[in-house]
């Protein structure tokens, strides 16, 4: 039985949807759901792109398989493509939510495939697909993923806790960005060190508590109030379609590093995607070039017209 009355937990609205992908298999990071494809799939080699994260060849690594890496070309697409056999996979992201198109293109000629959804929270996984999501990098949580794949899955792995992993949330509110960018690392470091798990019942919670349809049409209306002034000096093609919900407004451009460091300066805080692939792929790489120059403007449902209009000002394109 469920307890009734006594002191109160963090109050959290119930907006009566529930969560995005409530059917989906829960675990605690996107690593962890990767992990899982890969010994449960038994393959025996995975390509993968230069242009990821180190957590992706970490995870490769740790499961002590056989991987090569492919590039992209300037649409963000696979350059050259790929010949799988029938005992490997190919693991493509969906960059910044906004390659749908190409995933579905992608599955049609590619029957061993892994879509990472990391930066494409919306994008509806495909049938028969193995495809994951890490909900942090769309909402304010300190972990979680969805899971989908055909596999028959038979998890007995523990429950994740995420209380001693939330202060950086708390400090978002309490204080300002810098003085909490210490436990946001903080958190990161221990989801490194984390096992495989299931998501937190507080993850799941806040998840449930999230209104999306105003999320995803907030988003989309901040990535066109920056495309309309930015698409005539971004070096990529961006164009949303209708299921598009995206992460960023990825803004590419020659000597962008010198911009980042301009709008950092201004308290506009982007990342860089990702610092481990001029390693991997070399220098003078296209892929190379995508970290070295492209910028990941925030658009997301914190923000509204005038914070687009302050990156725009900011960038000398209002």
């Amino acid at each position: 039985m469920k307890s009734i009355g006594g002191y109160f937990s963090l109050e959290l609205p119930f907006v009566g949807r529930g969560e995005f992908y409530p059917s989906a298999i829960k675990l605690n990071t996107g690593r962890a759901c990767l992990e899982y494809i890969l010994r449960n799939r038994k393959c025996q080699k995975i390509y993968l792109p230069y242009y990821t994260c180190q957590v992706i060849l970490d995870t490769i690594q740790k499961v002590g398989i056989d991987y090569d890496f492919y590039h992209l070309n300037q649409s963000l697409e696979i350059d050259i493509p790929v010949t799988i056999n029938q005992n490997e996979v190919l693991l493509y992201t969906n960059y910044f939510g906004v390659k749908n198109n190409y995933v579905m293109e992608l599955s049609k000629t590619c029957s061993n495939l892994i879509i990472d959804n990391s930066q494409a929270f919306y994008s509806k996984p495909l049938k028969g697909v193995d495809t994951f999501y890490t909900c942090r990098k769309f909402f304010g949580v300190s972990d979680g993923a969805y899971l989908f794949t055909t596999l028959d899955l038979k998890l007995d792995i523990p429950q994740d806790f995420s209380s001693h992993r939330m202060l950086f949330l708390l400090d978002r509110l309490d204080k300002t960005p810098e003085e909490a960018f210490s436990e946001f690392h903080n958190n990161e470091s221990l989801l490194d060190k984390g096992q495989m798990s299931k998501m937190s019942k507080i993850t799941e919670a806040i998840l449930a508590s999230i209104d999306y349809q105003a999320v995803a049409d907030k988003r989309c209306h901040n990535f066109e109030r920056l495309h309309r002034k930015l698409k005539n000096v971004n070096e990529l093609s961006l164009l949303l379609q209708k299921e598009d919900v995206p992460m960023v407004y990825p803004f590419l451009a020659h000597e962008n590093d010198v911009l980042r460091k301009k709008l950092i300066a201004n308290r506009i805080y982007v990342a860089k995607y990702w610092p481990n692939v001029e390693r991997w792929a070399g220098v003078s790489a296209y892929d190379s070039y995508l970290a070295n120059n492209l910028l990941p403007l925030p658009i997301d449902q914190r923000y509204g017209d005038g914070d687009m209009d302050y990156i725009l000002e900011t960038i000398n394109l209002k």
